[in-house]
């Protein structure tokens, strides 16, 4: 993909600032992560913050500053390698990162990483985590911030046997309801309250592996399942009454989104003391959200690259149809974005707040700064510079069967 002007005159404008630096301090060294001062950036007009409030004047990834601009940066994935952050390898694979002046390291997930600890560590510059699973380390005093807001919905479900009569929350009492735990349960729970149930003595919680194992030999009678991933576990699997793949019409599928108990899940969060004290880390930052949202915008409308991008990145989780299942429905969880990519909808992030205040998850209700958009605002206003379409408002979800296995 050629560059655009802009991208080229703001490298250009960190190439010469580099050298005029090098040439005045007789050194070489590289730039680093730790918001030493030297130039790049034009002063940012003022914007405005989550809370409304008028932000300080900063500097942008534009034009001249009194800083040295960031070049190596890292970003905590949540979970393994997988279409869920094909956007992420896809700006690093082909470039876009690249484009802004950035050398990106992806750290993958796990079960036991907390992306929340890493970044506020120090180990990681960037972290991508559900949102509830940042406010609550929030909460307890690490310092962090939602940047952008890239998925726009929620992809938790219940899942059931079409047969098993369980057709809406209500259909829960007196059942063995599976979930994962580890702060996965959180809809599930608040969709029971909401229902009249008491998730203590209404239902009986099971304690679910990250599969369908025990939904598909009846040991649950209802199994969480994210509709990317688990929930296509089950279609890519052979059912022993048919011998052939189960289909959707097998299943029964509750919704969190349409009970109204959903709750914001992939975000990008940064550092909050960075971004206050370092000039440098606020710059990389805008550069970061811009080329990661342009991954996305370019999976979103090359599906089928971004899936051999996933797999060719490092061997992922499930085969080829399996990821490119996931790549369709991680589309459809991010587009379109009326907002613009990446841009918090303020009704969603309180539908949040409260659920997990409700919950007992939250003490009480985010402190001001929990999410910002002055950043994403900036990355938005370059993409759309550069005319690229940043609400895809004419998206519309592919159709991709399951394959056997995933294969």
């Amino acid at each position: 993909m050629m560059k655009s002007k802009t991208k080229v005159w703001r490298l250009l404008a960190a190439l010469v600032a580099l050298a005029i630096l090098a040439a005045a301090c007789g050194s070489d060294e590289p730039s680093t992560a730790d918001g030493t001062e030297t130039t790049d950036g034009d002063a940012a007009a003022t914007t405005e913050t989550s809370e409304g409030e008028a932000a300080d004047t900063t500097e942008t990834s534009e034009g001249t500053g009194d800083f040295e601009p960031i070049s190596e940066v890292s970003l905590q994935l949540q979970w393994v390698p997988q279409s869920q952050f094909a956007g992420f390898f896809a700006a690093r694979d082909l470039g876009f990162y690249t484009d802004v002046g950035l050398d990106v390291t992806i750290i993958d997930g796990s079960l036991d990483i907390v992306p929340a600890t890493v970044l506020d560590s120090g180990a990681a510059d960037f972290a991508i985590s559900w949102v509830p699973r940042g406010l609550v380390p929030r909460e307890e005093g690490l310092n962090i911030t939602n940047i952008a807001q890239v998925f726009q919905r929620s992809g938790t479900l219940q899942v059931s046997f079409a047969d098993s009569g369980i057709n809406s929350p209500e259909d829960l009492a007196g059942r063995n309801v599976g979930n994962w735990g580890f702060g996965n349960e959180f809809e599930l729970l608040a969709g029971l309250r909401a229902s009249g149930l008491d998730p203590a003595s209404d239902v009986t919680l099971v304690q679910q592996d990250f599969n369908m194992t025990a939904l598909i030999n009846g040991d649950i009678d209802a199994a969480q399942a994210m509709i990317y991933n688990e929930y296509a576990q089950v279609l890519e699997t052979v059912n022993p009454d048919t011998g052939e793949l189960f289909v959707p019409e097998d299943l029964s599928v509750i919704d969190w989104n349409d009970v109204g108990t959903a709750m914001l899940q992939d975000a990008i969060w940064a550092d909050a003391d960075r971004l206050e004290d370092e000039p440098a880390y606020r710059d990389a930052a805008v550069r970061f959200v811009e080329a990661s949202l342009r991954g996305w915008i370019h999976c979103r409308d090359n599906p089928d690259d971004c899936v051999d991008i996933v797999i060719g990145a490092e061997p992922p989780f499930g085969g080829p149809g399996h990821q490119a299942w996931m790549m369709n429905e991680i589309n459809a969880l991010i587009w379109p974005s009326p907002l613009g990519v990446g841009t918090m909808d303020q009704a969603l992030w309180d539908q949040t707040v409260k659920i997990a205040t409700d919950e007992g998850i939250l003490a009480s209700a985010p402190t001001d700064g929990a999410f910002r958009t002055d950043i994403v605002a900036e990355a938005l206003a370059n993409l759309e510079a550069d005319g690229l379409d940043v609400t895809g408002s004419g998206f519309t979800k592919g159709v991709v069967p399951a394959t056997e296995g995933g294969n």
